[in-house]
């Protein structure tokens, strides 16, 4: 079983999150009542709806992570799912997701909606 696997299974069994099919159409995702919070497109990475708040606000943190990948004007942050730390790093931002998705008023803004599976093209680096 992958990291991303285990990660998948941790996730699926919190009462506050369910398996839905992907709104991109691609792998498989995870949602609160609210939205979408996760998206496993690959065996070795997921994206995360953060919420543009939340990367605003640990954006030198995200940034800091080798395992973390930013996309330009995205709500989404791609992980790189390869090891228990990473798994750990997931987990904690999942709660931090489902927190923001708590407090975030729905503006209606479809760009909001979009992973970076399909944001732009792949996921890259910003500095």
């Amino acid at each position: 079983m992958t990291a991303a696997s285990r990660a998948m299974t941790q996730l699926v069994s919190r009462p506050d999150l369910a398996e839905a099919r992907p709104s991109c159409g691609t792998g498989r995702a995870l949602r609160s009542v609210r939205a979408e919070i996760a998206h496993f497109h690959s065996d070795r990475s997921a994206d995360l709806h953060l919420t543009a708040g939340k990367i605003r606000r640990f954006e030198d943190n995200l940034r800091g992570s080798s395992a973390i990948r930013l996309v330009p004007d995205s709500h989404w942050v791609t992980i790189h799912v390869e090891c228990n730390a990473d798994i750990d790093l997931l987990l904690t931002l999942a709660s931090v997701a489902l927190q923001a998705h708590q407090q975030w008023l729905d503006t209606g803004d479809a760009s909001a909606a979009r992973c970076n599976d399909r944001h732009g093209g792949r996921a890259r680096e910003v500095r």
